[in-house]
């Protein structure tokens, strides 16, 4: 695929391309490129392939449940997509209209992450299905592809994509104010539209390159008491991976090495913290999409085992909100900063667990209509206390081990989890997913769609057009 143009007078661009060929990819980066371009859904383990069922099914609940136009972040991207350049290419699911490919990935992207429901990878702290599943829809639908295709394409996306962030090191991210998601994710997003373009190993580098001087996201979202920026973020990522897929099939430039030269991601990132070696360690004998765990509550995950814990203890000892004197939580120093009594209301664990304990559930409702000013959910608030324990950031961010303790009238309860349920260690069941998805899509399907969407996601790799599920969830 060369282009015929002439640059710097005489020198022909198909030798300029074909030059940087001759110099492209060694080491980890040759590595991941030829693995993703080489690699189809017969190379990948069954087992592997049913979890990407499942993550689909999910992430397409979260997108369907964001899509409800009572939420402002959703609709109001929806409508820039929907005005932008003409281009009528995919659509944005849960609305009746398309935008360009590019677009359709930044809205879907962003309601993808909007309700915090989507599936997530505990140790690399990132989002991805909400940034692959987007991307390859956008692009999928545009090309026409296969179900076979686009499950391999949302597989090895998320592989680069948490590989990336484990590399970067997402604690180093953190620190520095970064958004391990949107900065990983944009590689995700280029290998998962690379491979539903055809892009072979060197294009598939260069779309690399591209993503990596297009990551960016910031942790500022959590100063937005809206909640647009944070779901923001991953449209973002999985706009930028569609444009450096698209760009390195129209054999544009980039860097020779994507993660090596002098000013590669991890000098920029890392801050010398980075971990190279789990770029490529054990590729393609390990899957990073069986190691997301899906969720139960619409918060951030750090909640999720403290969250488990209070209901757990609720439940067992049949207790109610005017039981509870105190409710304290011990939970690793390191990540305590992110949901100690913070502004927004997915990521205040004070917050959190004074709205479960009322409903005995936290959902996107809980999160958007804020309750802070309800005086029961503002006393409940003000009995939460989080004690950054030091002695158990051994374990993160590899788990989010919590120690809840209440104290009552009727005596002192304590639990610790280790595991939030949803996390491979504590897997739901394939009946658990799909309950889900019917529960969260229920304001924006009918019962006949739901039953539909379920039916052709469980038999995907054999749907012949990725149409067939676009249609259902347009």
């Amino acid at each position: 695929m060369y282009c015929e143009l002439v640059v710097c007078g005489t020198l022909p661009r198909r030798v300029t391309i074909s030059m940087a060929k001759d110099r492209l990819l060694s080491g980890k980066a040759r590595a991941i490129v030829d693995f993703a371009a080489n690699t189809t859904l017969d190379d990948i383990p069954d087992e592997v392939v049913d979890r990407s069922k499942l993550v689909l099914l999910d992430t397409v609940g979260s997108l369907l449940a964001a899509s409800d136009p009572t939420y402002d972040p959703g609709r109001i991207v929806a409508d820039f997509a929907g005005d932008g350049d003409g281009r009528s290419e995919s659509s944005i699911i849960g609305y009746e209209r398309t935008a360009s490919c590019e677009n359709a990935a930044l809205t879907n992207g962003t309601l993808g992450y909007f309700c915090d429901l989507d599936a997530h990878h505990p140790e690399a702290i990132t989002h991805t299905p909400a940034i692959m599943v987007p991307a390859a829809l956008a692009v999928g639908e545009r090309e026409r592809a296969t179900g076979t295709e686009l499950l391999a394409s949302v597989i090895l996306g998320i592989e680069v994509a948490c590989r990336v962030s484990l590399a970067l090191n997402p604690g180093a991210l953190y620190d520095q104010g970064f958004h391990p998601t949107p900065v990983s994710g944009g590689f995700g997003a280029a290998v998962a539209a690379g491979k539903l373009l055809d892009l072979d190993s060197e294009q598939l580098a260069i779309a690399l390159g591209l993503a990596q001087t297009q990551a960016s996201g910031l942790l500022a979202w959590k100063e937005d008491p809206t909640e647009s920026l944070r779901p923001f973020n991953p449209g973002m990522a999985a706009r930028n991976g569609v444009t450096a897929a698209e760009l390195a099939a129209a054999n544009f430039g980039s860097p020779v090495d994507p993660f090596g030269g002098e000013y590669n991601v991890f000098r920029a990132f890392s801050n010398g913290r980075e971990a190279v070696d789990r770029l490529d360690r054990e590729l393609g004998e390990t899957y990073a999409i069986t190691e997301h765990a899906f969720k139960r509550y619409s918060s951030v995950a750090f909640s999720h085992p403290a969250l488990d814990a209070l209901l757990g203890l609720l439940e067992e000892h049949d207790l109610c909100a005017e039981d509870v004197a105190e409710i304290e939580v011990r939970f690793p120093a390191t990540g305590a900063e992110l949901i100690d009594d913070a502004d927004l209301n997915s990521h205040s664990l004070q917050y959190l667990l004074a709205v479960a304990t009322l409903e005995r559930e936290v959902m996107i409702d809980d999160i958007v209509d804020d309750r802070r000013s309800d005086p029961a959910v503002r006393a409940l608030m003000d009995r939460v206390s989080l004690v950054r324990d030091e002695q158990l950031d051994d374990c993160f961010p590899e788990r989010y081990t919590s120690v809840v303790t209440l104290e009552t009238d009727l005596g002192t309860f304590s639990e610790r989890v280790e595991y939030a349920a949803g996390t491979p260690e504590k897997p739901f069941t394939e009946s658990d997913i799909k309950a889900k998805f019917r529960r969260i899509t229920e304001s924006t399907t009918t019962g006949e769609q739901r039953d539909e969407i379920v039916d052709v996601v469980s038999d995907f790799e054999n749907v012949r057009d990725v149409n067939e599920l676009v249609e259902l969830v347009r």
